[in-house]
């Protein structure tokens, strides 16, 4: 089921085919992380910006598949109060731990208005960046200057970085231990491809980590 959703996402936009070996890398280094409790910054600027904020939303609650949270983390709830705990056992969804760094705007404004405005994603991967974390840094050009400076500061702390950009040669490309390059130049077309291979990986990773409770 997981290689499928890369056979699928190949028959809808076969333009893909090139990125299939960059995908399955990007799905195996998140995989690891998140198997080892570890979690995912991501950011970008503008309709990546928006990007960011989508791929936190596909991956902190259900996305195509149930995810009941574990039977431990239930009867503790419901231990510590019936009513409340009840509630939160029925509702509550298994979440694969992500943050755009795209949002906290009182933390952004003031760091751009006390320092450097490029560095604004570098010191949130800074303060949240664990080694054995990931990165992902979206550019449709892959030389977005605040991107690139995360980068650097995610490697330096021991986070795998993983790039998502268009088809032309770029600076993100060689900071990456993974960079999936779209083949398109234009921003608007760059952008139409990133939107399904990143649902592909959101798939991919619910599959792995909750399709055993289907």
């Amino acid at each position: 089921m997981i290689n499928n959703h890369i056979e699928v996402l190949i028959e809808r936009y076969p333009q893909l085919i090139e990125c299939r070996e960059s995908i399955q890398a990007a799905y195996d280094i998140l995989k690891e992380a998140y198997t080892k409790d570890c979690k995912l910054l991501v950011c970008g600027n503008g309709g990546s910006a928006s990007d960011s904020e989508h791929i936190v939303g596909e991956l902190m609650k259900e996305f195509k598949l149930k995810r009941e949270v574990y039977h431990d983390q239930a009867e503790a709830m419901q231990h510590i109060d019936p009513e409340l705990g009840g509630i939160l056992a029925k509702h509550l969804q298994g979440a694969l731990p992500a943050i755009a760094l795209t949002g906290h705007s009182s933390l952004t404004t003031a760091f751009m208005n006390d320092s450097n405005p490029e560095l604004i994603f570098a010191q949130q991967v800074n303060g949240y960046g664990k080694s054995g974390d990931i990165f992902l840094g979206i550019s449709t050009s892959g030389n977005s200057r605040n991107v690139l400076f995360a980068a650097v500061a995610a490697k330096a702390k021991g986070l795998k970085v993983i790039g998502l950009t268009g088809q032309k040669p770029c600076k993100l490309a060689q900071l990456a231990d993974v960079c999936i390059q779209v083949p398109e130049t234009d921003t608007y077309k760059i952008q139409e491809l990133h939107l399904p291979v990143y649902h592909c990986l959101c798939m991919m990773l619910e599959e792995h980590f909750f399709g055993t409770q289907q």
